[in-house]
């Protein structure tokens, strides 16, 4: 604490600049690949027998309906957040931070980019060139991963996940891991995601960590033994937030984020997510400490005034 941050602050501004862009036009394409992908290997996953799921009765598991927080974009972390559960950066976080919060009570999540490689990363170089394929559009200094080539990835995302046992946290969140359903630069399918996801999942699961998915409703149902919780970006803005039932139909939590700020909408959504019994809260595209929270049938603040 006191140093200056390491943050990537100019990959963060041109991120910020797209995010919109990403969140919508993307989306979108990614979609419209992700109904391609889903008939086209529906045959294939239907074939692929997976390892069980790694069981560990001592990892933490998020109930339905915890308070989250996630904060990504500035450092410190603001600590006073009322919320049950934080998700911070891995890199940018020591195990002081983590223990400061659990001894707050507070559950903590590291953030894990597991399909898709960062340049400002201090592991960066450990890649090899042919894990690495096509840029990731909007997001300045990041390129997708070859996952089929768990071989080549393997000890680095190990090493991330010693790393996030080691400083404490209690679970991982993964990122990326629907890259089958973007251009990668790389002919990957459906089965070649399952097959990513579930590897690293257990690994996280080895380490007696949770492990959240972030998006990737596609393959909910075929997923969900494997992960402890589900986290989706904008699904009631787009429409598919129910397809991530599946989670909840398990007991597991399902966390929501929208970037609106339409409060008529937000209303809508709030009320939506209550019957879910999804958690929802409205963030910025940045990512920074600000946050509001679903908790009746409104947008309720509980971090400060509304942004603007």
């Amino acid at each position: 604490m006191g140093k200056p941050t390491h943050l990537n602050t100019a990959a963060l501004r041109n991120g910020l600049r797209a995010r919109i862009v990403r969140l919508i036009a993307a989306a979108a394409a990614a979609l419209a690949l992700a109904v391609l992908h889903t008939t086209a290997s529906a045959a294939t996953e239907a074939l692929l027998k997976l390892p069980p799921p790694v069981a560990n009765g001592a990892v933490w598991k998020p109930k339905p309906h915890m308070r989250w927080q996630l904060q990504f974009a500035t450092v410190p972390v603001d600590v006073t957040i009322d919320a049950d559960v934080y998700k911070i950066d891995l890199f940018e976080n020591d195990a002081s931070v983590v223990s400061g919060l659990k001894k707050k009570g507070k559950r903590v999540v590291c953030y894990l980019n597991a399909g898709a490689w960062e340049a400002w990363r201090p592991d960066a170089r450990r890649f090899p060139r042919a894990a690495k394929g096509r840029r990731y559009e909007g997001w300045a200094g990041e390129r997708w991963l070859d996952i089929r080539r768990i071989d080549l990835v393997a000890p680095i995302m190990r090493a991330r996940l010693d790393m996030c046992r080691d400083k404490g946290f209690d679970g991982v969140m993964l990122d990326n891991v629907n890259s089958y359903t973007n251009k990668t630069g790389f002919p990957l399918t459906g089965a070649d995601q399952l097959r990513f996801n579930v590897w690293i999942a257990n690994e996280a699961r080895r380490r007696g960590l949770a492990v959240g998915m972030n998006n990737n409703a596609e393959q909910a149902r075929q997923l969900v033994p494997y992960f402890d919780w589900a986290l989706a970006e904008s699904c009631f803005s787009q429409g598919w937030c129910a397809t991530l039932r599946p989670f909840i139909d398990s007991g597991k939590a399902v966390v929501v984020i929208e970037y609106t700020d339409d409060q008529e909408k937000l209303n809508a959504m709030c009320e939506e997510a209550l019957a879910l019994r999804f958690s929802l809260m409205r963030k910025k595209l940045e990512l920074d400490a600000f946050r509001q929270e679903c908790t009746h049938v409104d947008i309720k603040s509980v971090s400060g005034a509304w942004a603007g």
